[in-house]
C-alpha cells in the first residue's frame, strides 16, 4: 500500500518498484546496538583515548520544552565550543527528561562565528600556504566538517519535525543522536588543536557542506540522499587516507582521534540508509532508482575514490555510486539481479514495517 505524502516537504514523483539494482541493501548489524547504546559522556581525548570531561555544561534548557527547540537553540549558537557542549546538553535533555518531538523552525542558516572566513572551496589554501603545520590543516579541515555536521543534523530534526506523524518519532531519534556524536567528533578536533597551539578559525574554510544542505531543504528524501548518503559516505572514503597521512607526519595521537571517527561514521551513514529506504517504502519507489534520480536531480556530485568495504558495512550498494561496478553488472544478466534485489527489497521494507508496528523507532532507552 502506497502511503501518500502529499506536503510539499515530503514531495516526490511516485512511481512503479522497478528492482534495477543488483546488489543487496543489507543495513548495517550494529544499528540497533547504537540506538540503545548510553549517552556517551566521553567528550575529551584522554592519553589512552576517550574519556569524560570535567566541568560539563549544567542542563538548563531555558524556555524549550521540546527537542525540536532545544534543536534550535542550538543552531542559533555561534560560538563552536558552546555549539558542541550545547548539542550534547539538547540530546541529553531529551532523554532523561521525556520532552516530546515536538515543533519548531529552523533559521535560515546556522550561526557562524566571526572566524573562520568562508571562502569558496578553491580558495582553500594549500597545506604550505595555510600557515598550520600538516597535522593541524588537517585537523582543522576535519573540525570544521564536524561543525557543520551538528548543524545539519539538527536542522534535519528541526526543519522535517512538522511531519513526525509521517516520519516517526525513531526519524528524530536518530538524527538527534547523529548530531550528539559530532559534537564529541568536534570538541575530539578542537582539544587537539588546542594541544597543538592552533585553534578553529586558524585558515579559512569552505560552506560547500551547508549548500548542499540548502538544495535538499524542501524534500526529506533528497535530504537523506544529499547529506547522509554521499556527504557524509565521503568521510568513509577520506577517514582511512587521512590516518595513514596523520601516521606519517609522525602525530600517532591525531591518526587515532580521526580513526575513531572514521569508524563512528559508519552509523551515520547507515542511519541515511534505514531512512531512505523507509521513505521509499512510503513512497512506493525503489530506492537505486530513486537515489540515483534525486543525485541527478539536485546535481549533487559522486567522486571517489571510494571506500567500498565501509560503504557496504554501512550499508549502501555499490551500484548506487559506482557506475563503473553498475555497467559491469549488467552484463551479468539484469533479470537474475532484479529478482534478487526485489526479494532484498521486500525483506528490508517488511522490517521496518514491522519495527514501525512494535513501535521500536520510538524514544531510546536511558
Amino acid at each position: 500500500m502506497v502511503v501518500s505524502l502529499s506536503a510539499s516537504v515530503l514531495l516526490f514523483p511516485k512511481r512503479l518498484c522497478c528492482y534495477s539494482s543488483c546488489v543487496e541493501v543489507s543495513g548495517w548489524g550494529g544499528l540497533e546496538a547504537w540506538r540503545k547504546s548510553p549517552l556517551n559522556e566521553n567528550r575529551r581525548w584522554g592519553p589512552n583515548g576517550p574519556e569524560g570531561e570535567v566541568g560539563e555544561f549544567g542542563e538548563g534548557e531555558g524556555e524549550a520544552c521540546s527537542l525540536a527547540e532545544l534543536g534550535s537553540m542550538v543552531l542559533s549558537t555561534s560560538d563552536p565550543l558552546t555549539k558542541s557542549h550545547l548539542s550534547h546538553m539538547a540530546y541529553s535533555i531529551w532523554r532523561r527528561r521525556n520532552f516530546p518531538i515536538g515543533i519548531s523552525k529552523p533559521p535560515s542558516t546556522p550561526a557562524r562565528p566571526q572566524y573562520p572566513q568562508l571562502v569558496s572551496p578553491k580558495e582553500i589554501p594549500a597545506p604550505k600556504d595555510s600557515g598550520l603545520p600538516l597535522n593541524a590543516y588537517m585537523l582543522h579541515n576535519l573540525a570544521h566538517v564536524e561543525l557543520n555536521a551538528i548543524d545539519l543534523a539538527w536542522d534535519t530534526v528541526v526543519r522535517f519535525s512538522p511531519y513526525r506523524e509521517i516520519l516517526g518519532d525513531g526519524f528524530f531519534a536518530d538524527f538527534a543522536h547523529v548530531a550528539d556524536d559530532e559534537s564529541r567528533h568536534f570538541s575530539w578536533c578542537a582539544q587537539r588543536l588546542a594541544e597543538l597551539g592552533f585553534k578553529y578559525g586558524d585558515m579559512p574554510a569552505h560552506n560547500l557542506l551547508w549548500r548542499e544542505c540548502e538544495k535538499s531543504s524542501d524534500n526529506v528524501a533528497a535530504r537523506l540522499a544529499v547529506i547522509p548518503l554521499v556527504q557524509e559516505a565521503r568521510g568513509l572514503d577520506a577517514g582511512p587516507r587521512l590516518v595513514k597521512k596523520l601516521v606519517g607526519f609522525g602525530d600517532n595521537r591525531s591518526s587515532k582521534i580521526v580513526a575513531r571517527i572514521a569508524d563512528e561514521e559508519v552509523a551515520h551513514v547507515a542511519v541515511g540508509v534505514y531512512w531512505f529506504v523507509s521513505v521509499c517504502q512510503k513512497l512506493g519507489c525503489a530506492p537505486d532508482s530513486t537515489f540515483k534520480d534525486l543525485i541527478k536531480e539536485y546535481n549533487v556530485e559522486l567522486k571517489g575514490p571510494f571506500n567500498h568495504s565501509a560503504r557496504e558495512e554501512a550499508g549502501i550498494p555499490r551500484d548506487w555510486y559506482d557506475s563503473s561496478f553498475t555497467s559491469h553488472q549488467d552484463k551479468k544478466g539484469k533479470d537474475d539481479n532484479k529478482k534478487q534485489l526485489s526479494e532484498v527489497y521486500d525483506r528490508l521494507a517488511s522490517i521496518i514495517a514491522m519495527e514501525s508496528e512494535n513501535s521500536s523507532l520510538t524514544k531510546p532507552p536511558e
